[in-house]
Parts: structure tokens; C-alpha cells; sequence
């Protein structure tokens, strides 16, 4: 018995030895396959930064050939070792097993090639704010499996390729601008003519430094309901969006609070609703 376990032993060094080269190569191979990687990717990064006005197309191609130079040292690696074979043969021999890592490498392929298609397609840019379903933020990057979003209050949430992909996006920056509104329900008192309140709203509006002024971004605004005593007025305004939570979120409540004191010191009788 110990003979045979001092057989076996000697037979597994023996394989040892004669595959160690190739190991020691293989090891060499992968090292030289990270380091020309990291090179390389950090070279066509700068290039691409330097040349290109879309710095998430830039980043995400600089990971898509790191990652790539990576995987191509990986497989040079197991040819030299003579594992490529092998590992075919396995995945061809165990069909289930086969079907198992292909089943869990879907969602992964999925991401991966939602992310190549969200790169070139650019429905976004870089710190863009956007709307998918309920969740409203800032894009802060785009990896090869997610998409990191920066809501208002200071969450990180990391969405899944494929679902930015599937689902309806708002983009709320691209074009620059945008525009918001908001209802005034106001007694007319002795004037039953709403003319004069348009006037006052149009001019206030237009007075705020952040509202656009210029065709066609321009300040508006339509009656929507009407009675002999009150009106209900809506007031359509535009901004810009490049700063989405101060061009809108903050602006228009400024204008709804200015609206209703400005109306009450013109002598238009309280309570003026603002919505």
C-alpha cells in the first residue's frame, strides 16, 4: 500500500514537472496580458477623452478594451497551458452543466450587451437628469453591467443594463431646456375682466432672470376656467435644464410663492391659490 501511494505520488510530481514550464509561462502571459491592458486601456482612454465630447462613450470604451485585452491574455494563457481543449471538451461532454453556466451567465451578457447598445446609442450623457419609472437622478456612469444614478437626496442606485434599456427613459437635460407650469386661482373682485392678472403674471414671470425670454422658449399663459368672480390661469414657463433641481425644482417654487404675494399687494383679495 505504501508503495502504491509512493507510486502515485511520484507519478503526480512527474506531471508537475513537466507542466511547470508551462505553468510558469502561462502565469507570464497573464501578468504581461494585465499590464498591456491597464496600458493600453489607459492610452486609448486618453485618446478618446481628449477627442471626444462624450465622456461616457469615452469610459465605457476604455473599460470594453481593458476588459477585452484581459480576456484575450486569458485565453492565451489556457492555449499555452493546453487547457482550451479541455475546457471545450467538458462544457461539449456535460450538457447540463453546460446549460447551467449559460443560464447563469445570461443576465451578465444581457447587462453587458445592453451597456455596449446604451454607449453608442447615448440616450444619456454624463450627469444628465433622467426618469426611469418612479426613480428620478443624475446618470454618474455607466459601467459594462450597470448604470449608476444619483437621485436628489443623495442615493446611489445601480440599475441593471437591460433594464435602463427596456424600460421608458425621460431625459429632462438634453435638449437644454424646459419648461414647467403652474395654476393661479384668483378672485377678480370688482374687475371681472382677467386680462390685468395675465398681464401681472406674464410680467413677473418674465422678470425672473431664469426664465427664458427668447423664441421659442417663451412665457405664456392661458385661462382655463373662468367664472364672473374668479379665474383659474395657468402660467407655462421656460428654463434652463442642464441644473434640473435648481432650473425647475427650486424655481418654480420661487415662482409660485412670488405669484401669490405679488397678486395680494395689487390689491387682489386673499386667500390666491398657486399650484
Amino acid at each position: 500500500m505504501i508503495a502504491d501511494l509512493h507510486r502515485v505520488l511520484n507519478s503526480y510530481w512527474q506531471q508537475f514537472l513537466y507542466i511547470s514550464p508551462k505553468l510558469l509561462i502561462a502565469f507570464i502571459v497573464f501578468v504581461l496580458a494585465i499590464i498591456v491592458a491597464n496600458r493600453l486601456s489607459a492610452l486609448i482612454g486618453g485618446k478618446l477623452q481628449a477627442q471626444s465630447h462624450d465622456p461616457l462613450m469615452a469610459e465605457f470604451l476604455t473599460r470594453f478594451s481593458k476588459w477585452a485585452l484581459i480576456l484575450a491574455g486569458i485565453v492565451l494563457a489556457m492555449e499555452v497551458i493546453g487547457l482550451t481543449a479541455m475546457v471545450g471538451g467538458l462544457l461539449a461532454g456535460a450538457g447540463l452543466s453546460a446549460f447551467i453556466v449559460g443560464f447563469a451567465l445570461k443576465d451578465i451578457a444581457e447587462n453587458f450587451l445592453a451597456g455596449v447598445v446604451l454607449a453608442f446609442n447615448r440616450p444619456f450623457r454624463i450627469h444628465d437628469t433622467v426618469q426611469i419609472k418612479d426613480l428620478v437622478g443624475k446618470v454618474e456612469d455607466l459601467s459594462l453591467r450597470t448604470t449608476l444614478i444619483k437621485t436628489f437626496d443623495g442615493k446611489h442606485i445601480f440599475l441593471p443594463n437591460a433594464m435602463v434599456l427596456r424600460e421608458p427613459l425621460t431625459n429632462y437635460t438634453r435638449d437644454g431646456y424646459i419648461r414647467q407650469d403652474f395654476v393661479v386661482s384668483v378672485e377678480l373682485g370688482d374687475d371681472p375682466n382677467s386680462d390685468r392678472v395675465e398681464e401681472l403674471l406674464l410680467s413677473y414671470v418674465q422678470a425672473n432672470k431664469e426664465v427664458q425670454a427668447k423664441d421659442p422658449h417663451t412665457a405664456y399663459v392661458i385661462v382655463e376656467k373662468s367664472t364672473p368672480s374668479s379665474a383659474d390661469i395657468r402660467v407655462y414657463f421656460w428654463t434652463y435644464s442642464e441644473d434640473y433641481r435648481r432650473g425647475t425644482l427650486v424655481l418654480k417654487s420661487d415662482l409660485l410663492k412670488g405669484v401669490k404675494d405679488m397678486l395680494v399687494r395689487e390689491g387682489y383679495p386673499a386667500p390666491v391659490s398657486v399650484q
